[in-house]
């Protein structure tokens, strides 16, 4: 007898063990829910172009100069720009200068539109833009007016 009563004992021990086992899964396996949000940048602020580029004094029929320059990228992370685009906003003349015209057009600005295709890290004077020529053509007419005039150039950011 004692070998059934040990018998018994192991299968009551067995359908016990399955029975905690049983309980241990349907435990940690429970089920719930929950939620989380988390929220994106707002508006980022303008990049700021920089020519970097320090043009020599142009004169009729000199060669072509090359523009360069980086970005100040005020905000908190890098902001992707895809082109920079050169223009010349005004031409201001001499003090003194004499009479007569001086204007854009007696300026080429050649390959204004500069392929960037890069973030720009926040912080200053980060990235960079080249590309741009600017020269002083060779007109026909008397140019006098135009000596010591400022070209003043303006960047867009795209």
């Amino acid at each position: 007898m004692s070998k059934l009563i040990r018998r018994r004992g192991l299968v009551l021990g067995a359908v016990l063990a399955v029975a905690v086992a049983g309980a241990a899964v349907a435990y940690w396996t429970a089920g719930g829910s929950g939620s989380g949000s988390g929220s994106a940048a707002g508006a980022q602020s303008a990049l700021t172009a920089n020519q970097t580029t320090t043009l020599t004094a142009m004169y009729p029929g000199d060669s072509a100069q090359t523009i360069s320059g980086n970005f100040d990228n005020p905000n908190s992370g890098p902001s992707y720009v895809s082109t920079v685009t050169a223009s010349i906003s005004s031409v201001t003349k001499a003090s003194g200068a004499p009479a007569g015209t001086c204007d854009a057009t007696d300026f080429t600005l050649a390959s204004a539109a500069m392929t960037v295709n890069a973030e720009v890290a926040a912080g200053t004077a980060k990235g960079a833009f080249t590309g741009a020529t600017i020269k002083f053509n060779n007109k026909a007419s008397n140019q006098d007016a135009c000596k010591g005039a400022t070209v003043n150039l303006a960047y867009a950011i795209a």
